[in-house]
């Protein structure tokens, strides 16, 4: 019951919340820009504090414009990068790599950091074709626990051969977060993975945001581009 004392009017806010209101939009927008700017900056200086030391003095760009500028040095690697590679491709530079690898072969301490720091650049940087094939679902690490992972390829080989199991085999790449770039190489039967309607990129955002971020939704009737290609 109201009494005659009672206001059903509602309540505009205050001025010191909209205030707040407008600066909690103003950080979300100037946030990720502002750093995006800062690690770009950051980096370019990174690189330039590296390059420029090994560029003779005389060559330096600030000797020409009488101002040093960032990003000089990053210029300067890429371009240093581009022709290594272009000669590494050709026949004298596969011989003269070929050499190299050799002499470091017969370092024991040399050899291992080496080999093992290859390995890291060629999994990161390699132009392949190879990607993961769908984001899936799986039950990991137990029953009734689901997990995002990401579909690689059907196991060959010896896994195949040694475990125990009469189907086909599927190697599934389960992600930490916030890193997706860690995880879990693990092999689980093919009627166990639930493939996914959403892209690689969708499961990876919402991986690394820790479920906040999920994929837009279809409208209400819609249904899920698979669904919907299903019923047609």
């Amino acid at each position: 019951m109201n009494t005659p004392f009672d206001d059903d009017t509602p309540k505009r806010p205050g001025l010191f919340a909209g205030l707040r209101a407008s600066f909690l939009t103003g950080i979300v927008v100037i946030a990720p820009v502002g750093l995006t700017i800062w690690l770009i900056w950051t980096l370019m200086g990174w690189v330039d504090s590296f390059v420029l030391p090994l560029v003779p003095y005389n060559m330096r760009p600030e000797n020409y414009i009488g101002i040093n500028l960032r990003g000089v040095g990053v210029i300067i690697f890429l371009l240093f990068t581009i022709i290594v590679g272009w000669i590494a491709k050709g026949l004298i530079g596969k011989s003269m790599i070929r050499f190299a690898e050799s002499l470091v072969d017969r370092m024991p301490v040399v050899r291992s950091i080496y080999s093992g720091v290859k390995q890291i650049a060629e999994t990161v940087f390699a132009q392949t074709e190879r990607s993961f094939e769908k984001a899936c679902l799986i039950q990991y690490p137990r029953k009734g626990i689901w997990a995002i992972g990401f579909i690689s390829t059907a196991a060959k080989g010896e896994i195949t051969e040694k475990a125990e199991t009469g189907g086909e085999l599927l190697s599934v790449f389960v992600p930490t977060t916030p890193n997706p770039t860690s995880g879990f190489l693990l092999y689980f039967p093919k009627e166990d993975v639930i493939e996914l309607d959403m892209s690689i990129e969708d499961a990876a955002k919402l991986v690394i945001s820790a479920g906040l971020v999920y994929p837009n939704m279809p409208a209400p009737g819609e249904g899920t581009p698979a669904k919907r290609d299903r019923a047609a």
